[in-house]
């Protein structure tokens, strides 16, 4: 994302035109926010927040950015409704990008039409509405698990586990094939992968809605019981068929790599702690508490979407100026010990504060619920149909993804007996 909004607001300023494939790097200042030792963020990034919970960011190309770490100060940035904008034309402009590549949806949209969006999408959220999906949930996790058991040596855990129950999870909410899990799969991990550049993320978007749109237009046509058959049948012409497909890529990719990798990471806490392993296994009540902690502890979406100020303000103190960037490290604020105590250590029994994972404010992540649901459901199930895995490799062999905004983990060898 910051490597993006770099390219693209020099597409911006640069009036005679500039070759973007000239920037090859971006200075470390930029990306220090989305790097990683291991499961923690590095230390120079809680050295900052405790000197500067907002800090000048040293951004390219003459831009003026803040960097927000700080708890309070990150639900301030993401509370505020008005004076900030993440329309997606504030990243793009006119850098020659098409409507196809724009993905449209929640995420990159204002008031008025974010809160239109937001109002239809809803009550398909609500945990009335997602209970229908709970026995479709756990079938899926015990299909995985049946699996797994079947397989010689070690096993991915990413590829067997992790991947497969968001992808199929959302699928199923969607109404979308599962066969075409491996596309999207591919075209969610692209975008938000820095080192595919502006390019492969603006061409995954567009293929994305290539796909959705063919999607939306069966689900016109016959309507059936999934998320997008249900906006038609209660909205109509209400809602076209491209803020459909909007709708549904920010729902597929906004919950399959997240929650992917908060399993998968989660995973990794769990074989690495032998406490938290017989906690959860051992322990009904346990699920809860663990999983808010993991949430807070991993926060794998590293970074909110980019607000640009569209009027001068002060927030917890500082002066930000008309057309200035806030980028918003949840990581940083996550651990920030305006929350309590030790938020620097994972803690799996801890009361769960208000944490920032799934951001805040109007652009909270609708699919919140579900992802709960999801991760309630498998931790205990892996852990009771396996109580002797353990790691196939040694724990500094593992490769994590070096700059993106979902961290996560290539791979995740697991010996099962």
């Amino acid at each position: 994302m910051v490597g993006w909004v770099g390219r693209k607001y020099l597409a911006r300023t640069q009036k005679d035109g500039f070759d973007l494939s000239k920037i090859s790097f971006l200075p470390d200042s930029v990306l220090m926010p989305l790097r990683r030792d291991g499961l923690d963020p590095v230390s120079e990034l809680g050295s900052i927040r405790a000197e500067a919970p907002i800090s000048r960011l040293d951004l390219p190309f003459g831009m003026k950015g803040w960097l927000v770490s700080g708890y309070d100060e990150a639900k301030a940035v993401l509370g505020r409704a008005t004076g900030v904008s993440s329309d997606f034309t504030n990243l793009v402009g006119n850098a020659g990008v098409t409507e196809e590549q724009n993905p449209g949806g929640l995420g990159f949209a204002d008031p008025p039409v974010h809160t239109r969006l937001r109002k239809l999408l809803t009550p398909e959220f609500t945990m009335r509405r997602l209970g229908r999906l709970t026995p479709r949930i756990e079938s899926i996790v015990e299909e995985q698990l049946d699996a797994m058991e079947k397989a010689d040596g070690p096993v991915d855990l990413w590829q067997a586990f992790a991947l497969p129950i968001p992808s199929l999870t959302i699928c199923e909410l969607l109404g979308v094939p599962y066969e075409d899990r491996d596309d999207f799969q591919r075209l969610s991990t692209v975008r938000f992968d820095l080192f595919a550049g502006a390019g492969g993320a603006l061409g995954a978007i567009s293929e994305s809605l290539t796909y959705l749109m063919e999607i939306v237009k069966k689900q016109r046509e016959n309507p059936g019981d999934g998320l997008l058959g249900m906006l038609v049948k209660e909205h109509g012409d209400e809602i076209s068929d491209r803020e459909l497909a909007g709708l549904a890529d920010g729902v597929l990719t906004g919950g399959l790599e997240t929650t992917a990798s908060t399993l998968a990471l989660g995973a990794l806490v769990l074989l690495q702690d032998p406490g938290a392993f017989k906690l959860v296994h051992d322990d009904d009540t346990a699920i809860n508490n663990f999983v808010e902690e993991a949430l807070r502890y991993l926060t794998v979406v590293q970074m909110a979407f980019p607000r640009f100020a569209t009027e001068d303000m002060e927030i917890c103190g500082e002066q930000i100026s008309e057309g200035d960037i806030l980028l918003v490290s949840l990581s940083g604020a996550n651990r920030d010990a305006a929350l309590g105590t030790d938020m620097e250590k994972f803690l799996p029994a801890r009361k769960s504060p208000s944490h920032l994972a799934f951001s805040y404010g109007i652009h909270r992540c609708i699919g919140a619920e579900l992802a709960r649901m999801e991760l309630r459901a498998a931790y205990p199930a892996l852990l009771r149909r396996f109580p002797n895995m353990r790691l196939a490799v040694p724990a500094d062999e593992l490769k994590f993804r070096e700059i993106s905004i979902v961290y996560g983990l290539d791979s995740l060898p697991v010996l099962l007996k």
